[in-house]
């Protein structure tokens, strides 16, 4: 579905991306581990277009999509849930959603949240609650369901516990595996790294713009340099 193939991308005259190469099979949730600052969210911004690149090629289900601006990309079917959420705070829950689903031209928008409100039950009662009143955990339900609104074939979903408590971040690996079970594709940026190799089929590890790693989830969690680095083992 996805095939990134020895990208690069800079910050000004400073490089982060050091020819990264990578693939993502369809129905596979893949996941992106490494310390702050190796580069994960530049790479996740270079797929989704909201970050030039420098050198290599992107395809997306055989289409090289690198020029692409990012609105034609989330037309194509790739939706990111961004580092932070970044709902749009003053509107309401309901508005949110409304607006991941503006790229779309078939009109069945309501079938959409009746399928958001299913994944994430809590956003049903608090519909007309303003995004900014809600609490970290309902947040990122919101932009996980705002995501999906676009109808994506591929979700890429970046730090998605980040600053949640232990039993939401346990709730949220629930529903990203439900969505891998029917049948969604995920690339999934993750500090926990413990938990995010627990849901993955495969995995690539990211050291200062270069993948130093990868292979089936397992293999990874196994490897001692990976246990000693991010599993604290």
């Amino acid at each position: 579905m996805l095939s990134i193939e020895n990208v690069r991308s800079a910050y000004g005259r400073i490089e982060v991306l050091h020819g990264v190469t990578l693939r993502v099979e369809p129905g596979e949730i893949v996941t992106l581990i490494g310390a702050n600052g190796a580069g994960k969210t530049t790479l996740m911004h270079a797929i989704s277009g909201v970050q030039p690149i420098t050198g290599g090629t992107i395809r997306f289900l055989g289409k090289p999509i690198e020029t692409l601006p990012a609105h034609e990309r989330v037309a194509l079917g790739i939706s990111q849930v961004p580092e932070g959420r970044q709902v749009f705070a003053p509107l309401s829950v309901l508005d949110n959603l409304k607006l991941g689903a503006w790229s779309r031209r078939d009109g069945d928008v309501n079938a959409s949240i009746v399928r958001v409100c299913t994944l994430f039950p809590m956003l049903e009662a608090i519909m007309a609650m303003p995004a900014g009143a809600l609490s970290g955990g309902q947040q990122q339900m919101l932009a996980i369901g705002r995501a999906l609104m676009a109808q994506p074939q591929l979700l890429l979903l970046d730090e998605p516990s980040m600053g949640l408590a232990p039993n939401l971040v346990d709730q949220l690996l629930t529903s990203i595996r439900a969505l891998r079970d029917d049948s969604l594709t995920i690339l999934l940026v993750e500090q926990n790294a413990r938990a995010a190799l627990a849901i993955a089929d495969r995995a690539y590890v990211l050291e200062i713009g270069k993948v130093t790693l990868s292979g089936a989830a397992a293999e990874i969690q196994a490897d001692h340099r990976v246990r000693e680095a991010y599993l604290g083992i």
